[in-house]
């Protein structure tokens, strides 16, 4: 999972980064509205951690924007501000979730892959996608009860293909999430992991749109 922090507070975007390692999540983190990536250039981040007061506007008016943009991405608010219209003004503005400050950081780890799950459109932490079964938090995946043996690469495939099972994801995409701190993987990378992953679970379970990417059937 690769989540962008939009925190100002030097403490709380250093301890955020740190957990976040340590259960095998990636992150990117800025202090300041003008330092966040620009909507037509966001990189697809799993979820936003996003600070309301920061140096230099607003967080609501980012989170609008991207809004506006028709940026899908989950978006958890965290912000010292507690007041019933302020939660109420992050929610009915694009927010997922809305946490106060002071938080558990554990707290905020399950509220991240709670809003995870729902843009999955799974109600727990194992994805059922037919007879494919995946487990994120434990990096495992069942084909009909029996374990598929998947390289890290194969398991960011078909984790990415299940998130919306059915539609296609296009092969730039794939390209920045298998590397989303990197360079993006090639394309002729892609296709090579693609056809392993293929021969694992199936090929009929894996659609390509020529030209365009792959989607995963159920």
């Amino acid at each position: 999972m690769h989540i962008l922090i939009v925190e100002d507070d030097l403490d709380l975007g250093f301890a955020l980064q740190r957990t976040l390692k340590t259960i095998g999540h990636t992150s990117e983190w800025v202090r300041r509205i003008d330092h966040a990536p620009p909507a037509f250039e966001l990189p697809p981040f799993d979820c936003v951690l996003l600070d309301l007061c920061l140096p230099d506007g607003g967080g609501l008016d980012l989170l609008a924007q991207w809004r506006r943009d028709a940026i899908a991405m989950p978006v958890i608010v965290i912000t010292a501000r507690s007041a019933l219209d302020d939660r109420l003004a992050g929610l009915d503005g694009g927010a997922d979730d809305y946490m106060v400050k002071p938080f558990a950081i554990e707290e905020l780890i399950s509220r991240i892959h709670a809003v995870q799950r729902r843009y999955a459109h799974q109600s727990c932490d194992v994805w059922s996608i037919g007879d494919i079964e995946i487990e994120p938090r434990k990096y495992v995946a069942r084909l009909k009860g029996e374990l598929l043996d998947l390289s890290p690469r194969e398991f960011r495939l078909i984790l990415e293909l299940a998130r919306e099972p059915g539609a296609v994801v296009p092969k730039g995409e794939l390209a920045q999430r298998l590397e989303p701190l990197g360079d993006p993987v090639e394309f002729s990378a892609i296709e090579v992991h693609m056809s392993n992953l293929r021969k694992k679970i199936g090929a009929h379970r894996i659609q390509t749109l020529h030209g365009v990417g792959y989607s995963l059937t159920v």
